[in-house]
């Protein structure tokens, strides 16, 4: 045998075939990544529904009249949550206020009635509502100034927001305008 046959079987002995993946600690790794997620869920859950029996002496929900009367108002959009009037990250779970979803608003004299398909529809009778505004956040939301529409209103003993975004933003201010004439018409009637 030659030199150089010597040096290439020699180095070929010495080369190593690639590591092997080591299949059982990536699995391992996987399910305990999966159930640290699970865990963080479940207490996220658990969290909710802690809050909703926090919540829990808010009355039941008013549901729209049979005859609301002549409509003033409708808007299409997103319905982003409720809150407690003036802390808009303390979010009101109870009754599914808390639950995110598409609206259809529609004002009458009667009141504000909230159309949610896949959640809770609600009613506001038109002497609970307090005041609508424009703002930008609602319930960990936030949207541009003025981007959101926020209306108080009275609900038990406690006063609540309510953000509404139109598919329209350019409707909010109608909306604002109107619903605060209502509100001063309704006060004046007190």
């Amino acid at each position: 045998m030659t030199t150089l046959h010597l040096l290439a079987t020699s180095s070929a002995a010495e080369q190593k075939s690639a590591e092997v993946t080591d299949w059982a600690a990536r699995i391992g790794w996987l399910v305990g990544l999966a159930l640290f997620v699970a865990l963080v869920y479940w207490l996220m859950r658990e969290g909710w529904k802690w809050r909703g029996t926090l919540q829990g002496d808010l009355p039941e929900l008013h549901e729209a009249p049979a005859e609301p009367g002549p409509v003033r108002l409708t808007l299409s959009g997103r319905y982003h949550g409720s809150t407690t009037a003036g802390q808009w990250l303390d979010r009101i779970v109870a009754h599914g206020l808390g639950t995110r979803s598409r609206v259809e608003l529609t004002l009458t004299d009667a009141g504000l009635d909230v159309v949610r398909p896949g959640a809770a529809d609600f009613f506001v009778p038109a002497a609970q509502l307090r005041e609508a505004r424009l703002d930008k956040g609602i319930a960990g939301k936030v949207l541009t100034e003025g981007g959101l529409l926020v209306v108080t209103w009275e609900h038990g003993d406690r006063l609540l927001d309510s953000g509404f975004r139109s598919d329209h933003a350019a409707e909010h201010n109608e909306w604002v305008d109107t619903l605060n004439q209502m509100i001063n018409k309704t006060e004046g009637a007190r």
